[in-house]
């Protein structure tokens, strides 16, 4: 059994005009790599600009981990023709070099060869650098390497004074912010279906392991390490996780309770970061010796959003603003894309984020808590096992096929009125396409891959995707328009960074170690 949409439906039908604007925008992230499929150690291209200032082309961890960034759109087509073109404008600044096809890195031989991200020499660029490094010495760097593709999606005012009542957003935030945690709470229950469509990393190079120990019990063939009916690897112990995060109960029932636990986590001191030390022989190892150095260190597969002002942490801004729109972040690489995402992912999101919002969301308590992380676990590690059961929202073990098909059964209802406003049949073709995935496993993407892994090992496969994927994306011809637009963005993001840097020399009125302390003090005792 699922939420029930029957009331959320009986209203969509009555104002389908409300979710004719759907905000979105894609975050992407890709590793740079050889011909041969190890990891680049070259710096930041600078053809592309400087990581620090530009919009739409920077580094996540290190500097051979690019991420694309893509402004807000209302059209899943112009999004994704936006993303293509960035990185086609990338492959054609990359020489011999390639952008990898996968969620789990490629070879790499060395934790030495991964270069921390470097962001200048301003206080600002520090700080960034000197938050990877504390990332490192916490849960090592290769770990760090895992790329995936964040969504970020809102809705419009409109929906929302249709929704609640609100006359604008401002008077409206509390409303408009209940309103996205009870999204987030669905995402939390049933979120599990997005791994187990679209989950592809089901093995890894044995390179990423090092000879580390693990407790998830892998299988082993050659150089790949996976486990049979795994659907995101990405999504396991392997990855975005730690102990720490573990022993927290993370509540999602409302905004400030939310934020009061993520600033707890911030302000109290971990005795186990404490161990690695702060600054030790006159170099900073960590930005602090606390549970989370900054908010972002919390890996969750999905988080609420505020675009912050200058100098206001991400927590301010959520305090200020509310929610603005909400961050998917358990969307693995798509390596049948040379975008790592495609249009009937975004589509589909965008159903179930609508679902996720208009069905029933009462407040999770602790024992729904437990039962709802043994559910992501349990697809995430052998999703695709015959007969997989899972628990659902009345505590009963249910077959994970029925529970998708339930779900499948809204989400056309939630097509039908997408594809009345759109004038086509889109939204439809994904709900045909994608619900056959839970009556033939071998639809998913995560089996399609182990296939592909199986059949030519781990790099080989990635390797040839790569390459397929940079001969598509170097011959595609940018518009004049849109080459003026990179070059230009590539332009202002060298001279502002300049314009930092030169403004951090000449005020030469704080130091790094005082402006460390001035930019984490918001985080201490509150």
């Amino acid at each position: 059994m699922i939420p029930d949409f029957s009331e959320g439906l009986l209203w969509l039908e009555e104002h389908p005009n409300a979710i004719s604007m759907i905000l979105r925008g894609i975050e992407r992230e890709t590793l740079r790599v050889t011909p041969e499929g190890t990891l680049a150690t070259s710096g930041h291209p600078l053809m592309l600009g400087k990581a620090l200032t530009h919009p739409w082309i920077t580094t996540d961890f290190s500097e051979s981990l690019l991420e694309f960034i893509t402004p807000v759109y209302s059209s899943v087509d112009h999004m994704l023709c936006f993303l293509k073109d960035i990185h086609a404008y990338v492959a054609h600044n990359l020489g011999s070099e390639r952008m990898w096809s996968m969620s789990m890195p490629c070879f790499i031989k060395n934790e030495d060869d991964i270069v921390l991200a470097q962001y200048g020499t301003s206080n600002i660029g520090k700080f960034k650098t000197l938050y990877r490094e504390g990332l490192k010495n916490r849960y090592g760097a290769i770990m760090q390497m895992i790329s995936g593709v964040h969504y970020n999606f809102s809705l419009p005012i409109e929906f929302w004074q249709e929704w609640v009542g609100i006359e604008d957003k401002k008077s409206g935030k509390s409303q408009i912010s209940a309103g996205y945690m009870r999204l987030i709470r669905n995402y939390y229950r049933l979120g599990w279906v997005v791994p187990y469509l679209f989950g592809a990393s089901p093995a890894i190079c044995s390179s990423f392991l090092g000879g580390r120990k693990t407790n998830i019990p892998l299988e082993q063939k050659d150089h790949i390490f996976y486990l049979p009916y795994a659907t995101s690897l990405r999504l396991s112990g392997l990855g975005y996780t730690n102990k720490v995060q573990d022993d927290l109960s993370i509540t999602v029932n409302n905004l400030p309770d939310y934020i009061k636990w993520l600033k707890k986590a911030i302000s109290t001191p971990s005795a186990e970061f404490a161990r690695l030390g702060v600054k030790v022989g006159g170099h900073y190892r960590q930005l602090n010796a606390n549970i989370f150095q900054i908010e972002n260190e919390l890996y969750s597969p999905i988080r609420p959003k505020c675009v912050a002002k200058l100098n206001e942490s991400p927590l301010d801004a959520l305090l200020r603003g509310g929610i603005e729109y909400i961050e998917v972040r358990s969307l693995d690489i798509n390596p049948f894309s040379a975008l790592g995402v495609n249009a009937d992912q975004s589509r589909f999101l965008d159903m179930f984020l609508i679902w996720c919002l208009l069905a029933d969301s009462p407040e999770i308590n602790s024992d729904e808590a437990l039962y709802t992380r043994e559910n992501w676990n349990r697809v995430i590690l052998e999703g695709r096992k015959p007969g997989q059961t899972i628990i659902d929202c009345n505590y009963r073990r249910q077959s994970l096929a029925k529970i998708g098909r339930d779900l499948f059964a809204n989400l056309r209802r939630i097509a039908e009125i997408l594809d009345s406003i759109n004038g086509n049949n889109e939204y439809n073709h994904v709900c045909t396409i994608l619900v056959t995935g839970f009556d033939d496993t071998s639809l998913t993407y995560s089996a399609k891959v182990l296939e592909e892994i199986m059949a030519k090992g781990f790099i080989q496969f990635g390797l040839e995707l790569s390459d397929l994927y940079y001969q598509e994306l170097s011959s595609k011809v940018l518009s004049v328009h849109r080459t003026n637009q990179f070059q230009q963005k590539k332009e202002e993001s060298i001279k502002l960074q300049e314009q930092i840097e030169n403004q951090c020399a000449m005020s030469r009125s704080i130091e790094f170690a005082e402006y460390l302390e001035m930019h984490i003090r918001p985080y201490i005792g509150k």
